[in-house]
């Protein structure tokens, strides 16, 4: 069942966020400058952009081109267009090529043998809910990732996804350079 199309969802402004997402607007807008309108959709909910910010800038194993890798294919498996089109921005800024992108995207990464094993086990992840193919963890810690970094495979996995779905259902205009599908 497809989302009824007379139900609309518009970018909130800062002037309709709470007092708890204000700081966290203001500092995105600093940082970035501008907001994204997927992330001031968050500001929707009382404490979601805090909520979210929170989640996404803490500590983790992985570096930033490890975590773009992740979204990326996380973001194709989930078909959100916005995260497809972000991440291949912010994977860019973080040292991929469009092209590299675009064999992210695919589920694998044949210039980078351990970031193939990244990719291999994020979209396995995905895939199967969780119920993952031994291969794939064991590819994963073959090529000297731990058990630690595996949790923080897992933390991002769910971190995009929360971004997916959030635009899949509210198909708010996607700001960003759009990508083209596969």
């Amino acid at each position: 069942m497809e989302l009824n199309s007379q139900i609309k969802f518009d970018v909130p402004a800062r002037e309709q966020m709470s007092k708890n997402n204000l700081p966290v607007y203001d500092a995105i807008v600093d940082g970035v400058g501008f907001m994204p309108n997927l992330f001031a959709t968050l500001g929707m909910s009382d404490n979601g952009l805090n909520r979210y910010i929170t989640l996404q800038n803490g500590s983790s194993t992985l570096t930033n081109k490890e975590k773009e890798a992740i979204n990326l294919v996380v973001s194709e498996i989930n078909d959100c267009n916005y995260c497809r089109a972000a991440h291949t921005t912010i994977g860019k800024m973080n040292g991929f090529t469009e092209a590299e992108a675009l064999e992210i995207r695919s589920g694998k990464a044949s210039f980078n043998k351990k970031l193939n094993a990244l990719i291999k086990l994020s979209q396995d992840i995905v895939q199967t809910r969780g119920k993952i193919n031994a291969k794939y963890l064991e590819i994963f810690f073959n090529e000297g990732y731990d058990k630690g970094q595996l949790i923080d495979v897992i933390i991002q996995v769910g971190e995009k996804t929360i971004t997916n779905y959030l635009h899949n259902i509210t198909q708010i205009p996607i700001d960003f350079p759009e990508v083209p599908q596969l």
